[in-house]
């Protein structure tokens, strides 16, 4: 799709309105980690130097609309922000008809407080619209969702654009399933195949090997009937299940399902991690990782690949001693020439925690906005970008 970007425009004497994406984890007023308020600054630091007046919009948590508490207040975000960029950044709560001038910055309070947001409502759309001569979208987690600020406001700005961040996630992303390098290996993992089921069904026509991991792997064994224990599993979804693998198979392609697994008896940090082969696994046990044969097979599958798609982590990664599989793959992905692209939440978590982020050709901020990518479907605030752009 065809966009205007923040790059191509001349910006000087500008009002620049950036949707950002600062949506951090927060407790207690500390910020638990700044990734996606340090992956905003480009956008910023590029409108700044091309001598524009910026305003940035971002939600944080779920507050309830048309009330401001404590908690969901921008203040901690805004004292990050100007940490990192050597500035202030005032929090503007009565924004409507403010004027940013040349050089300045600024936050609009958590627009997520602002009635009619989440319904996108026009008017409210407008009035982000009246406050700048060029909005740009640059919150790719959010394109996946038409609200006020990320699509009525691209309706009614008087010229509308992907930032930085949102041009090199599409960029990044149309590499990776327009015009793959093959094989394309697709790692999908998470507890329910419910959530991603139609994922899994929109991947297996364009994937050369889908593998599943956690709670999804579980379900897929149950389809081969194979004995899975008191797992974590879809039981009513092993038809469609059994859809997914004979669609890819029928394509030359295959799910590898693991032969050997890591068990315990309950979901707990101090549980006993035991290695066994998958046709030992008992009434009582309940699978927790993939064991280390399945784990190496994983590995010199993602080493032969052309381009890896990587959403979730194979295992209970947050327990260490659950954890060697998830480990094992994401360095089998820092290792591998293919490029890469990861993310999601638990994903991002498992790539930090082993510390191969540098390793990883691309990162993307977005999770439900990068699975719905993935799927195929089409995102609202990129569409409405796409639109203005031809228009």
């Amino acid at each position: 799709m065809n966009f205007k970007k923040l790059t191509d425009l001349d910006l000087a004497g500008k009002r620049v309105l950036i949707r950002v994406d600062m949506n951090v984890p927060l407790k207690d007023g500390v910020i638990g980690d700044d990734t996606r308020i340090r992956a905003s600054l480009p956008s910023i630091e590029h409108a700044l130097k091309a001598g524009a007046g910026v305003l940035l919009m971002t939600h944080l948590g779920r507050p309830t609309e048309g009330q401001i508490n404590e908690e969901d207040k921008l203040a901690p975000v805004a004292k990050r922000l100007g940490e990192l960029l050597g500035r202030d950044v005032p929090v503007i709560t009565d924004w409507r008809g403010h004027t940013i001038k040349p050089g300045e910055l600024a936050l609009l309070e958590n627009i997520r407080t602002n009635a009619g947001e989440k319904k996108n409502a026009d008017e409210l759309g407008q009035a982000y619209a009246a406050l700048c001569d060029v909005f740009v979208h640059d919150a790719f987690g959010t394109s996946h969702r038409a609200e006020a600020s990320t699509y009525a406001v691209a309706k009614f700005a008087p010229i509308a654009c992907a930032g930085i961040l949102m041009a090199a996630e599409l960029d990044a992303l149309g590499k990776a399933l327009a015009h793959p390098a093959r094989p394309l290996v697709a790692i999908v993992a998470g507890s329910k195949v419910s959530t991603k089921l139609t994922i899994l069904e929109a991947l297996a026509d364009k994937v050369d090997q889908l593998i599943v991991g956690g709670g999804i792997a579980n379900t897929f064994l149950l389809a081969e009937g194979r004995q899975i224990g008191k797992s974590l599993a879809e039981a009513d979804l092993v038809e469609q299940a059994r859809a997914v693998i004979a669609k890819i198979r029928a394509r030359g392609g295959d799910v590898p399902l693991p032969s050997d697994v890591v068990v315990g008896q309950k979901f707990d940090a101090n549980e006993p991690a035991i290695t066994k082969p998958l046709a030992e696994v008992s009434d009582s046990d309940m699978i927790f990782d993939i064991g280390p044969d399945s784990a190496a097979q994983l590995a010199s599958i993602v080493a032969k690949a052309g381009t890896i798609v990587w959403n979730g982590p194979v295992g209970v990664f947050e327990f260490d001693q659950f954890g060697k599989g998830t480990e094992a793959l994401a360095r089998a992905i820092a290792a591998s020439p293919a490029f890469s692209i990861a993310g999601g939440g638990d994903t991002l978590a498992a790539v930090a925690k082993y510390g191969i982020t540098d390793d990883i050709s691309y990162i993307s901020t977005g999770g439900g906005a990068f699975l719905e990518f993935l799927e195929g479907k089409t995102l609202p605030a990129v569409e409405i970008l796409g639109l203005r752009s031809a228009s």
